[in-house]
């Protein structure tokens, strides 16, 4: 049970914090409710390059004061930005949470975003980019979402493109902010070594600074799909790099429960179906893996694989043959306890630290409204049987919600679609 405590502040700023008795150390940050899929087309890499700018510098400090406030009394200091949320984080010894929240409330409130910085950083950004499209197992995910997702802001790089990133003015990214960075949808979290009250205290002095307004809304993902899609890229390199999408859920559609089970049989581990078949006893792949991703209205249950290039027909054909294996035949009471005490110690594990409690409790805050216990989660886990995740594997587990990605130096589009429709 997650010792929490929540206050909704006159200005709409949540904050809540998670007392570790046994921690030595505080972890600190500020969760903003937005992220790459509030953005128009023109700033598509607007919120991640807000993300870096807040470090460059405020009234009171310029960039090196930042890092070095914080990194001068040991701690750590970093930020990260996602379809749907963006975090600013500290984390120090206990004694440091008044220095960790100003710095953090001085970089949230009042970044200056120097024009000389902005120029500065949209090279740093670009670097970024090209790095990932230097990177194939990076690159195929973003393909992977292009394809999930055309034409949607879900679709595009959180980091944006280079032609995007060069075009975005120091004007835009201050109207994304007043749009975006309002008290509404900001959650303040502290976990560790920490009580509520003193973080009601120290943040008092930045009460009228919080700016008003609504929550921000994005537009709805767009999920008309009726066939499989494919985006396959030739590129000279010696691995074949497959990502797989499969549209699912929602985090408010109780079956994701199943599903997370469902993921953990497939391949989230060692003893997982994949992890057997294709590298254990075929060794077709040194990596193959499976996830799940929930979003407020969407969801999707990944697969991803790094291959030997003429081994991906075969290696495909394992992958669709598992799949339908899920779809057809429940799996065995063994199995599904394995799976279980799985998805349980792996949350638990997780949990152990301050910077864990902090996302925990901020990331439900904004996705839930509340705090999810995590006896909770072990709840929904329990009652999962194995008839639901045959049900969730014949509900999802179709060809009209698979969208697949390919970055290698050469490949059959024919093959690719005939292991595909094997699902059939």
């Amino acid at each position: 049970m997650l010792d929490c405590k929540v206050s909704r502040l006159p200005s709409g700023l949540t904050v809540a914090t998670a007392h570790l008795p046994a921690s030595d150390s505080v972890t600190v940050g500020i969760w903003a409710g937005t992220g790459g899929r509030f953005e128009g087309r023109a700033e598509c890499g607007a919120a991640h390059f807000l993300e870096h700018l807040l470090f460059k510098g405020t009234p009171c400090r310029n960039a090196r004061q930042i890092s070095e406030a914080v990194e001068g009394v040991g701690g750590y200091l970093n930020a990260s930005t996602g379809e749907e949320s963006t975090c600013y984080y500290a984390r120090a010894q206990s004694k440091h949470l008044p220095l960790l929240l100003d710095v953090l409330t001085d970089m949230f409130l009042a970044a200056s975003l120097p024009p000389r910085e902005v120029e500065r950083e949209r090279d740093v950004i670009r670097e970024e980019i090209l790095m990932i499209l230097d990177q194939p197992a990076s690159h195929v995910e973003e393909l992977l979402n292009a394809t999930l997702w055309p034409n949607d802001p879900l679709g595009r790089p959180i980091t944006g493109t280079v032609e995007s990133v060069r075009g975005i003015s120091r004007s835009r990214l201050v109207d994304f902010r007043a749009r975006n960075y309002r008290a509404s949808n900001t959650i303040v979290a502290a976990a560790g070594s920490v009580e509520h009250p003193r973080v009601l205290e120290l943040l008092a002095a930045t009460r009228r600074l919080w700016r008003p307004g609504p929550r921000p809304r994005h537009r709805p993902a767009r999920k008309a799909q009726s066939r499989p899609r494919f985006n396959l890229l030739s590129k000279e390199i010696e691995q074949a790099h497959l990502a797989i999408g499969i549209r699912s859920f929602s985090r408010h559609d109780s079956r994701r429960f199943a599903l997370r089970l469902l993921s953990v049989m497939l391949g989230e581990n060692m003893s997982s179906r994949l992890f057997q078949e294709l590298r254990e006893k075929r060794g077709l792949a040194y990596a193959i893996s499976s996830a799940v991703a929930h979003l407020s209205d969407d969801g999707l249950l990944h697969i991803a694989a790094g291959l030997e290039p003429s081994r991906t027909p075969a290696a495909l054909r394992l992958i669709v043959r598992e799949i339908c294996r899920l779809r057809h035949r429940s799996a065995s009471p063994r199995e599904l306890r394995r799976a279980k005490d799985y998805a349980i110690g792996t949350m638990l594990l997780g949990l152990e630290g301050s910077s864990a409690h902090a996302n925990w409790i901020a990331e439900s805050l904004l996705a839930f409204g509340r705090v999810i216990q995590p006896d909770e989660f072990v709840r929904q886990i329990e009652a999962v049987t194995a008839a639901d995740v045959r049900d969730v594997a014949n509900a999802v587990l179709t060809p009209a919600r698979l969208s697949l990605a390919l970055v290698a130096p050469e490949f059959s589009s024919d093959a690719l679609r005939q292991e595909v429709a094997r699902l059939d």
